[in-house]
């Protein structure tokens, strides 16, 4: 029996991604979600750097929603308080792009938070997930430390 490494969990991977246009490149950290608290359809978290110095949050999914929805995205952290953004898709409909305030959250709160929980709802389809936020701290530092390059 495979006994699951926990401090494989709590990693947040960084990636570097090719944009639409020649040279343009971003920077994101991923973290998956804690599959035995989520849907199998909820992937996990991405904090990636956007244009013009900003900072997008994004829910990675594994069944897309349609291009244009805007499904509606119940984040519960697990140090309380629960709020609810309209979020936009993102990456062919399998992630959801949410609000330019959620990444204030990121950048901070979300730091000293140990998980979120997440509900996205589209229609009468709902998928939800956990996502521990361990090691967001020094994960966030080294994406801001990597976005613009």
């Amino acid at each position: 029996m495979a006994v699951a490494n926990p401090a494989a969990a709590s990693i947040w991977k960084f990636t570097r991604t090719q944009g639409a246009r020649d040279g343009e490149s971003f920077a994101a950290i991923m973290k998956t979600a804690d599959t035995a608290l989520s849907d199998p359809d909820f992937a996990g978290l991405i904090v990636r750097c956007a244009p013009r110095g900003k900072v997008d949050v994004l829910v990675a999914l594994i069944r897309p929603f349609p291009p244009r929805s805007h499904p509606k995205v119940t984040i519960a952290a697990s140090g309380g308080g629960t709020l609810t953004f309209e979020g936009s898709m993102a990456a062919a409909g399998a992630a959801v792009q949410l609000p330019d305030e959620v990444s204030a959250f990121a950048a901070g709160k979300w730091q000293t938070t140990p998980s979120l929980s997440v509900v996205v709802r589209e229609g009468d389809s709902e998928i939800k997930g956990t996502v521990a936020l361990n090691g967001l701290r020094e994960a966030y530092h080294s994406l801001l430390a990597n976005c613009g390059r």
